[in-house]
This record gives structure tokens, C-alpha cells and sequence, in this order.
């Protein structure tokens, strides 16, 4: 609801001299995401954009592939002793014909801001319950020169970064280097939520001609949000996790990891990427 910074007294210490001020920090709460009506995860996140962030996380689900597939997103029951709601519950309420999956007490799971889905899927999981297969899409052809400028974009549009300092992000660009949305959140597979469950929301899944850009490391989870929306292209500005790249390479994910300036590594789908020489 626009919690996304918050304000604590904190002590500098700069050069020997110690003072007392208000510093700006990035907000972090949990997010209880129910299906229709029934508790399905807890993820802590930045407060803003959670009908968003729960479409995109169903969608990685296997849920949720298209705008009609969902009939009602609401705040509901959250409310703190005194009754003041919290909007910290999300319900979704599937449309009519939709399949159900099934809740369990194993299917429930917790996310934290730094891992997201640690563990619980597999390979095999994605592979079969992806609706827009990679491999299946017309070919994303971008070079290493326009994969190199995208990370200074995207530094460029976050603002609460710039506040706090706090936050990652995720953007998707266009195949030719457009930046088409970016959001920020406490933990990256948040962010990625964010843009996926717009997209969806929008009508814009499968993002067959996109390429997403994340801060930090590609941890399997992000792949296997991108394999789910049907991006093709995932490049991180740091390092990607072996599962992630086993990932990649089973789905036809371009994955690139390192993109910092002119420099960067290719995991996996270098089809799509025009390199020049050293190959």
C-alpha cells in the first residue's frame, strides 16, 4: 500500500565523528498469498504492486497463465488486534474452469527475501508444466553490445534504491534494448513476481520477445520464473547457480550471468546472442 521505505534513528560514525539521524530503509513485511481462500505461501516482501506479486508467483506456479484465468484479487483478513488491516493477505480467486491445484500441508510454502523457493522444485517440475516452451518461440537475436547497456538502465530508472540502498530489481527490456517495466522489491524473486504478474494482468504472457535483467546473482527460482512466463533471455549481473544453469540448458533459456559493462558470461542459449569471435 506505498509502505515501500520506512524511517529509523540510527548512529554514524564517519571519520571519528559520531552523530544521530534518520535514515531511510527499505520496508519488509510478509505477504500471505491464499487460492481461493485457502493459505498456499508466505513471502516477505516490499509492501506495493502485491496483486501483481501474487499473480507473478502463481504464474511461476503453473497456476495462472493468462488474464482470464484469474476472476478477483483482494486484500482480506489481516487485521492487527485493534482492527486495523494490515493489507499483508492476498486472495486469489481463480476464474471458473480453472484447475485447482492441491493444497497440502507439503505444498505450502515459505519464502524469505533472500531464496525464494529453495529446494522445492525440480527440473523435471518445470520442464512439464511450462505453457510456453522456449524452444518452441521464434529466435531472440540481440548482440553483446546491447546486453552490455542494460544494467545502467536499469540502475538508472531504480528510485528507491537510490533512498535506501536496500533494494533489488528486475526490468524487462524489449529485443531491441527498450526498457519496457522495472520493478524493485527486498528480494529479487519478488521483483520478478512483480513484472510477470503485470505482464500477465496486462495480457502480455508469453514475454516470447523479452529479455529480463535481474541485480544480483540468477539463482534456479529466477530461471524458473523465466522459463514459466516464457522469456527466453534471463541475464543477471552476477553469478548464476549450477541449477540455474542445468535449467537453462534443459528448457533452451539463454542465461547470461557476469553482464557488467562490455564483459559478461553465457551459460547457456549462446544461439541468441551474437558473438563475434572466440567461440
Amino acid at each position: 500500500m506505498g509502505r515501500v521505505t520506512e524511517r529509523r534513528r540510527v548512529i554514524r560514525v564517519r571519520d571519528g565523528v559520531v552523530s544521530a539521524r534518520p535514515d531511510t530503509l527499505v520496508a519488509e513485511e510478509p505477504l500471505e498469498i491464499r487460492l481461493n481462500g485457502k493459505p498456499l505461501a508466505i513471502t516477505m516482501r516490499t509492501p506495493g504492486d502485491d496483486f501483481a506479486l501474487a499473480a507473478g508467483f502463481l504464474v511461476s506456479e503453473g497456476v495462472l497463465g493468462a488474464a482470464d484465468d484469474v476472476q478477483s484479487i483482494v486484500y482480506c483478513a489481516g487485521a492487527t488486534a485493534d482492527g486495523v488491516n494490515t493489507y499483508n493477505v492476498v486472495d486469489v480467486k481463480l476464474a471458473p474452469g480453472v484447475p485447482v491445484p492441491d493444497i497440502t500441508l507439503e505444498r505450502n510454502v515459505y519464502t524469505t527475501s533472500s531464496c525464494g523457493l529453495c529446494g522445492k522444485a525440480s527440473l523435471d517440475a518445470v520442464r512439464t508444466t511450462a505453457r510456453f516452451p522456449i524452444a518452441d518461440t521464434p529466435p531472440v537475436r540481440l548482440t553483446p553490445e546491447l546486453l552490455a547497456g542494460l544494467p545502467d538502465r536499469l540502475r538508472a530508472a531504480q528510485q528507491v534504491f537510490d533512498r535506501t540502498g536496500g533494494l533489488h530489481a528486475a526490468a524487462l527490456f524489449s529485443e531491441e534494448g527498450e526498457l519496457l517495466d522495472v520493478r524493485e522489491d527486498v528480494g529479487r524473486h519478488n521483483a520478478v513476481d512483480k513484472l510477470v504478474g503485470r505482464a500477465l494482468t496486462d495480457g502480455r504472457l508469453p514475454l516470447s520477445r523479452a529479455v529480463l535483467l535481474v541485480s544480483g546473482r540468477a539463482s534456479f527460482e529466477l530461471a524458473q520464473k523465466a522459463v514459466m512466463a516464457g522469456i527466453p533471455v534471463l541475464a543477471a549481473v552476477s553469478a548464476p547457480s549450477s541449477l540455474a544453469v542445468d535449467l537453462a540448458a534443459e528448457t533452451g533459456l539463454t542465461l547470461v550471468g557476469f553482464l557488467r559493462g562490455p564483459n559478461m558470461n553465457v551459460y547457456a542459449g549462446d544461439e541468441r546472442i551474437a558473438l563475434h569471435s572466440g567461440v
